[in-house]
């Protein structure tokens, strides 16, 4: 079993957005303390999966494949480790946003 030290204990979580459900999320954002740099959503594989992906931007295809570095998450903790996220979220199925550098707002792509 492994054991992350992430960077927001879960007493700092805060209830920013109404439950939407669970999305994936790179160890990059959770433990190391990324911002968000680039999120899609895709078809959800059941019905508490909201289809939202997490990525800090600058993982490598090496890291993304290794399931350690992944996790499930409430979409609520990951808008706590990025709050820039939260205006996007009620976007369609199979967008795909990158942020823009040295900012907190999303470009589609």
């Amino acid at each position: 079993m492994r054991y992350n030290k992430f960077r927001l204990d879960i007493e700092d979580i805060k209830q920013l957005i109404p439950p939407m459900g669970y999305c994936i999320a790179t160890d990059r954002i959770t433990v190391d303390g990324e911002k968000v740099g680039y999120m899609y959503r895709e078809q959800p594989d059941d019905s508490s999966d909201s289809g939202w992906r997490f990525f800090a931007g600058d993982e490598s295809q090496d890291y993304i494949n290794n399931p350690d570095n992944i996790s499930i998450y409430d979409v609520n903790t990951i808008a706590n480790y990025d709050p820039s996220i939260i205006k996007y979220l009620d976007s369609d199925i199979g967008v795909e946003l990158e942020k823009v550098k040295d900012d907190d707002t999303f470009i589609f792509i």
